[in-house]
């Protein structure tokens, strides 16, 4: 069984940098977690979360999973947004997709792989919603580049649609969700324009 040494000293080489330009780093840390974002992201290991941004660990509450989802049915995703809403009182949560998504390309590819595509489920709902738009779009790769759009958009909706979120609006919270794209070729995000920041703003979404 490999001991990961490589890891372990790649560990210890991290901890030493970071204490030696600040040596209250890990204090800090050790004694209060207070981000104001929580990143909801795809589990892909290209896309690192803390990094993309320049945050550092204690700034961003990061949950991660395949294809960036947020259903409404699961539990582990529903619990890191209660308590990122609830208990840290995150001022943004954003949902951040990539292009390239291997998720998202194997929920329209036809294959079968099991449990997988029961999660990937929701990805083949927008793509059959979007079918027109989809269809008219020339090429492979921008063609999953907009269902990886597409995909976001939901799952920005599916967020602040949360009785969570809008419990959170509804006492005066102050939050807001929004909706970016990562990519891979130049390390970029773009914003898709799609923040909702009130129970206003989540029907004019709906209404939109």
């Amino acid at each position: 069984m490999p001991r990961l040494d490589d890891l372990k000293l790649n560990n210890l080489n991290w901890s030493k940098t970071k204490t030696e330009v600040d040596p209250e780093f890990f204090k800090r840390l050790e004694n209060q977690q207070s981000p104001e974002y929580l990143w909801i992201g795809c589990s892909d290991s290209r896309v690192p979360a803390n990094e993309i941004v320049g945050l550092d660990p204690g700034e961003l509450f990061v949950h991660r999973n395949v294809a960036n989802l947020a259903p409404p049915q699961d539990a582990n995703y529903l619990s890191v947004l209660q308590f990122a809403v609830d208990v840290l009182k995150v001022k943004h949560v954003m949902v951040v997709g990539h292009y390239g998504c291997g998720g998202v390309a194997a929920a329209i590819d036809g294959q079968r792989r099991g449990l997988v595509d029961h999660w990937l489920h929701p990805i083949r709902e927008v793509h059959a919603e979007h079918r027109a738009e989809l269809d008219a779009i020339e090429g492979d790769r921008p063609k999953l580049d907009r269902l990886c759009e597409l995909n976001v958009i939901r799952q920005v909706r599916n967020v602040a649609s949360d009785v969570f979120v809008q419990d959170a609006w509804a006492r005066g919270q102050k939050l807001a969700v929004h909706g970016w794209v990562y990519s891979l070729s130049n390390g970029l995000v773009t914003d898709l324009g799609v923040t909702i920041n009130s129970l206003e703003g989540y029907q004019e979404a709906l209404d939109g």
